[in-house]
């Protein structure tokens, strides 16, 4: 893959985790402090579209939204200096893992059943996969989903944690990395 070659401190970085965990908002916060461009897959594939996903998702289905996912994350895995949000099922997908496996830094923001379960009421109407699932439902489906981030580069708990903090952690964790593993 084109990112073999460059250097750990150029690579993308990805963050992957359950729905509402807060991969975008803490995403955003790295990526200012790293001064790098941030992308949530999810809302560039709803610029393309020019639909929000879960329009998407009820107009195309989830297989056309899940075709189209792959494209945007395969490419974007291959780009430098990045930061990513990758949608909460991305890694359902053996290609999206692999991309960014080989080629970016993944980072698994990993939440408790309840503190996340604290904010589904936040998330609840912009997440379609949660539409019409009772709780018990959707304890399944965030346990089952926890198989699908065990691959990655580094895991960071957010439980009682606030966003600055967990940024904060994730970049001088990256730099001491960046650092111990390729000194200027």
């Amino acid at each position: 893959m084109e990112n073999k070659r460059v250097p750990l401190r150029e690579k993308s970085i990805v963050f992957i985790g359950f729905m509402g965990v807060g991969k975008t908002s803490i995403g955003k916060i790295v990526a200012k402090k790293l001064y790098r461009d941030f992308k949530d897959v999810d809302h560039v594939i709803e610029e393309e579209y020019g639909m929000p996903v879960s329009k998407i998702f009820e107009q195309l289905g989830e297989k056309a939204f899940r075709k189209k996912e792959k494209q945007v994350v395969t490419d974007l895995s291959k780009k430098k200096l990045l930061v990513l949000s990758l949608g909460g099922g991305s890694f359902l997908q053996e290609e999206i893992k692999q991309a960014c496996l080989d080629n970016c830094i993944v980072i698994h923001l990993d939440l408790s059943w309840d503190s996340w379960k604290d904010r589904i009421n936040l998330i609840i109407d912009s997440r379609p996969v949660l539409k019409d699932k009772s709780l018990e439902d959707m304890e399944e489906l965030f346990n089952s989903r926890k198989e699908i981030y065990a691959d990655h580069h580094s895991k960071v708990d957010t439980d009682s944690k606030n966003m600055e903090e967990i940024a904060d952690y994730i970049v001088d964790s990256l730099k001491y990395a960046w650092d111990l593993y390729e000194p200027r």
